[in-house]
């Protein structure tokens, strides 16, 4: 492709392609596809995307052009990979000017850069990295910040290769350029500091900006790119130093506005500082271990003293815990049993562990935890009043829960608790025994604090194990709390039954069963939603405890299924339907027939549901859940749900519908489960076997609930199942054992077999394309034991059967072999002599001896010549059987 006469033409049809008329668009896009993997056509991309004076759009689409044809056509080995000449062309036209005005193109551009790193850099882009070295150092800040910004893409992606050859090209990279990392990173914080205060706020972000791309490729530097980093007094030295800059950065914050720009660049800033010790923490534990002390005393002051009051925002709260938290539960600094077995780096690191958690700072973290972080905010309770499913789905792990507060909290809590619970757990009793008795509507903040100890002990429940008397706790205190109506007290009636499903299956008599039921019954019909669905989940927790008593809970089934239902009805979010169906179904699971008399309206109302969460695959799941157990509780009863249960299972299992990505394994499954408990066929259900073929191809984990399903179809009702479906069944076979491994080869098998033993007469005629196949396993000796074992349980079942079957079976397989039909039986038998102790099934030996055995009054002399041999086969089966 010519430069100069190209340029134009590829500028006119990129222009098209950036048209909204798809009249325009297509054949753009069609020609630019063409022009891919003609030569120079990233030359003219290049050229297009530099020119500073065309249409943003038009250089945005060359940009993408450009960095999607380095990922098809830049490796030397890819099919129509450009030439050594345009790469090296192209290599030094990237990297000529970093003066890209607009800032998502030069992002673009820094990918791009470093994709062709990722593959060229060092050895044939040698000038790559010091070309960026001298770029950072030049005084022009467009052409500085465009440099930094790919300096640290070029090192982010260098950093991510995982080859030992490339991991030693990156710490020779990194020793190289650490230093000056350093000093720029240094540089550019500094000047920040200093603009601060002078109130231009243009030049403190664009300092910031700086400040933040130089730490990223710090960060990757001091991580990934030095081998023994504690050795290194230069990354240890930068380490050290983080700590007084992140005072720096938190003071800063109270000069910055709280609504700008500056201030988001300033706590993503102060986010990158934590995140340089997590991951230095993760990768090099025992290099971290001069910083343990520091960094537990820099955490801990901020988070749990007033240090940080004024300074502190939630994100930079959620890091520091996570870094007490990884210090904590690191496995590296876990002595051995025997301390005299342990790492001395390991020793060291857990003196200093237990140097810093001494009695007075345990107590106060967990105190604090407790009286602050777990009181529930006046935001949680406002959203509690306004949107009370948004509240409950954010507290059981909404779309931001793992990365908001109250979740972190809970976990530092769970491990702290957990490695130092000798020390806390009568911290944690004196919290309990000071909120003994009712406490006061009025007093809000004494309910909260109540709400925040019971939430301590729920999560501890496991280490509390023999310090609690539960069971007189719950009849004494939680109980009667459980009895107090005042709207005010909500919170707490929550946390009890939700506390009471923490305690479940840790320590609860069974005798206090029906006390907890009738307590059940009574909130779920409170006024709260939040209430109601709380205790829809405990609920879920005690049918699910392997104590649960059938008998204990049936006089309250009928109540709790209704109100269950109710429930169902109330709630709008499509989380909530789910998590109220997914409790339903587990009531209907344990239960089984005995919820026969109370499913008439849940059984109306799914179709509903089903309908109106057309949008809703996860809900639909939900929905195909409960179908599966109301099956199985309602067994042949189940036939009356037809009507709405088989186009569910038409639609879940039709792969042509896009929706059966989502549904595809429970369908599979209530299709399953329809069929065990058909009383018999139906129209209907027999049609929706059409489905069948498609899902065989898809050779998917699927696969092996299908063999079940067409077993159940066979063993439901084989005639008229094999003269509708066995020609195209017979034919999926025969392509499946052309390419399905040993295990898939055996499902096939039995539902061959099982269609013989349930059918012998039709059984053999409609799979007569795969018999064949089978002889000629059994005569050339099949290596696989559980194969061979199978193909003679399926010629036994023939034989034994329908002996004019196999009289021409064997003739048609005379021809084939070209051999006379008596010497042909005669080696079968042979090798089914041979092979017989490949069955370990006993009903299979037993058919196979059988089979032999009918083979005697035939007057063939090959047969009588095995004679003995069948005989003693005959005689080990009885012998095996007695």
């Amino acid at each position: 492709m010519d430069l100069n006469s190209a340029s134009t033409v590829v500028l006119q049809v990129l222009t098209q392609a950036t048209s909204q008329d798809t009249a325009v668009l297509k054949p753009a896009e069609e020609q630019l596809k063409q022009w891919e993997t003609q030569p120079g056509f990233y030359s003219v991309l290049l050229n297009i995307f530099t020119n500073h004076t065309l249409d943003i759009n038009v250089r945005w689409l060359a940009v993408l052009y450009f960095k999607n044809g380095i990922d098809r056509y830049w490796r030397r080995v890819a099919p129509h990979a450009l030439s050594e000449e345009e790469k090296s062309t192209l290599r030094a036209g990237l990297i000529t000017n970093f003066n890209e005005p607009i800032n998502q193109i030069a992002t673009q551009i820094a990918v791009l850069i470093a994709k062709v790193a990722r593959l060229d850099c060092p050895r044939q882009w040698p000038e790559l990295i010091p070309t960026l070295i001298e770029s950072v150092k030049v005084q022009d800040d467009l052409r500085q910040h465009r440099a930094l910004l790919t300096f640290y893409h070029v090192t982010k992606t260098l950093a991510s290769k995982r080859l030992s050859a490339d991991r030693k090209l990156f710490y020779d990279l990194a020793s190289g350029i650490y230093s000056f990392a350093c000093s720029l990173w240094n540089h550019h914080t500094d000047t920040f500091l200093q603009q601060v205060s002078s109130g231009n706020e243009a030049a403190v972000l664009s300092s910031l900006e700086r400040t933040l791309l130089s730490l990223k490729v710090l960060r990757k530097l001091t991580v990934n790119g030095v081998v023994e980093p504690h050795k290194n007094m230069e990354v240890m030295g930068f380490l050290h130093g983080i700590f007084e800059r992140l005072k720096q950065f938190l003071e800063c914050s109270r000069s910055i506005g709280t609504d700008n720009v500056c201030r988001d660049r300033l706590e993503k800033t102060i986010i990158l500082f934590t995140k340089v010790l997590l991951d230095f923490l993760d990768q090099h534990p025992f290099s971290f271990t001069p910083l343990i002390q520091r960094s537990l005393e820099f955490s801990v002051s901020y988070v749990f003293t007033e240090v940080g009051e004024g300074v502190t925002f939630e994100r930079f709260i959620v890091q520091c815990m996570n870094l007490i938290k990884m210090i904590v539960k690191n496995y590296a600094y876990k002595p051995s049993k025997n301390f005299e077995d342990s790492n001395p780096a390991t020793l060291e690191a857990h003196k200093i562990k237990m140097a810093f958690f001494t009695y007075p700072t345990l107590t106060e973290i967990c105190r604090r935890l407790v009286s602050h972080y777990f009181l529930l905010t006046e935001e949680e309770l406002t959203m509690w009043e306004e949107d009370p499913e948004g509240f409950t789905a954010e507290e059981t792990g909404g779309d931001s829960w793992k990365y908001s507060l109250r979740p972190c909290t809970e976990v530092l809590f769970i491990d702290i608790f957990h490695e130092y619970n000798q020390t806390l757990t009568p911290v944690l009793l004196e919290m309990m025994q000071t909120l003994q008795g009712p406490t006061n509507v009025e007093d809000m903040n004494a309910l909260l604090i109540k709400d925040a100890v019971y939430n301590a002990v729920g999560l501890a429940a496991y280490e509390l194990f023999d310090s609690v008397d539960f069971d007189q706790w719950f009849k004494n205190q939680l109980l009667p709390e459980l009895q107090v109506i005042h709207n005010r007290y909500k919170p707490l009636r929550r946390r009890v039954i939700w506390l009471i499903g923490q305690w479940i299956s840790v320590k609860f008599k069974s005798d206090l069963r029906p006390m907890l039921y009738e307590a059940i019954c009574n909130l779920l019909q409170d006024q709260d939603l939040v209430v109601r669905i709380e205790t829809a989940t405990t609920l879920k927790l005690t049918v699910d405890d392997f104590e649960f008593r059938t008998d204990q809970f049936l006089p309250y089934l009928e109540t709790m299924f209704t109100l269950l239902f109710q429930l169902l009805q109330q709630v709008t979010e499509c989380d909530t339907k789910m998590h109220v169906l997914h409790v339903l179904s587990c009531v209907i699971e344990r239960v089984n027939v005995q919820i026969r008399p109370y499913v008439g309206c849940l059984v109306q109302y799914l179709p509903l549901l089903w309908k109106q969460s057309e949008e809703h695959n996860m809900l639909r799941c939900a929905i195909l859940t409960t179908l599966i157990h109301l099956v199985q509780g309602l067994g042949a009863d189940s036939k009356n749900l037809y009507p709405f249960l088989l186009p569910v299972i038409q639609l879940s299992t039709d792969v042509s519908q896009p929706p059966h990505v989502y549904l595809l394994e429970d369908g599979l499954e209530l299709w399953l489960v329809t069929l065990e408990n058909s009383p018999c066929i139906t129209p209907e259900l027999l049609r929706i076997f059409q489905n069948m073929s498609p899902l065989l191809e898809l050779s998917s984990e699927s696969v092996r609930t299908c063999f079940k399903i067409i077993n159940g179809y066979i063993f439901l009702s084989s005639t008229e199942f094999l003269q509708t479906y066995a020609v195209g069944l017979c034919q999926s076979f025969c392509e499946l054992l052309k390419e399905i491994t040993t295990d898939g080869q055996v499902q096939v098998l039995k539902v061959v077999e099982n269609a013989l033993k349930v059918n012998p007469v039709l059984g053999p005629q409609m799979f007569q394309p795969i018999l064949p196949c089978i002889f000629r396993g059994i005569i050339e000796g099949e290596r696989y034991p559980v194969v061979m074992s199978t193909y003679l349980g399926v010629m036994g079942r023939v034989l034994l059967q329908n002996t004019s079957f196999f009289s021409s079976l064997l003739n048609e397989m005379a021809h084939k072999f070209n051999q006379e039909m008596d010497q042909l039986l005669g080696n079968m038998i042979e090798m089914w002599v041979d092979r017989m102790d490949n069955i370990t099934q006993p009903e299979r030996r037993k058919l196979s001896a059988l089979a032999l055995l009918s083979l005697l009054p035939s007057d063939n002399r090959l047969v009588l010549l095995h004679s003995i041999a069948i005989f003693t086969e005959a005689l080990k089966y009885s012998v095996h059987m007695s």
